[in-house]
């Protein structure tokens, strides 16, 4: 028996521009399957967010979360602890305060006291996710939930919305 009720127009559509269909692309899934980088000032303010693919390493990313960003410290966790970060970090003449990772061979020093200012990120991603639509990742694809992100980066800044 033949099964007609399986239309043509069932199959996961391809884009309208690449072919692709949607399975073969990561970053367009409603943003499910995306993981959100995020730099802040040393208030809590976001200045610049990243979107990459959910199976994305966190260390891959640090390069563009800090380049072109002055600033004294870098705090990030144990996520962005590699060789490369930390090399970067010190030729922008910052001092990085990340935790080593467990499987390091020699593990080294980081200042504890000055890594709970790091709080201040975590803030800054509920600050983020008081927005349902950012929380239950409403948006089709990825570039709108990145511009989602900016909007209410937008509104952060604006009014301020937030605590030390």
């Amino acid at each position: 028996m033949v099964n007609d009720r399986r239309k043509s127009y069932q199959s996961s559509p391809t884009c309208c521009w690449c072919g692709k269909r949607e399975s073969e692309d990561e970053s367009d899934k409603r943003g499910l399957n995306t993981k959100l980088h995020l730099a802040v000032d040393k208030n809590g303010l976001p200045i610049r967010a990243i979107i990459t693919a959910g199976t994305t390493a966190d260390c891959s990313q640090a390069e563009y979360l800090i380049q072109g960003i002055q600033a004294q410290y870098l705090l990030a966790d144990r996520g962005y602890d590699s060789n490369a970060i930390l090399q970067k970090a010190t030729q922008a003449d910052m001092l990085p305060v990340i935790p080593p990772k467990k499987n390091r061979k020699y593990q080294r020093n980081y200042n504890k006291d000055l890594y709970k200012m790091r709080h201040r990120v975590e803030n800054a991603f509920l600050h983020l996710k008081r927005w349902r639509g950012i929380a239950t990742r409403y948006c089709e694809n990825s570039d709108s939930f990145l511009a989602a992100i900016h909007i209410r980066c937008i509104f952060l800044w604006d009014t301020r919305d937030y605590t030390i």
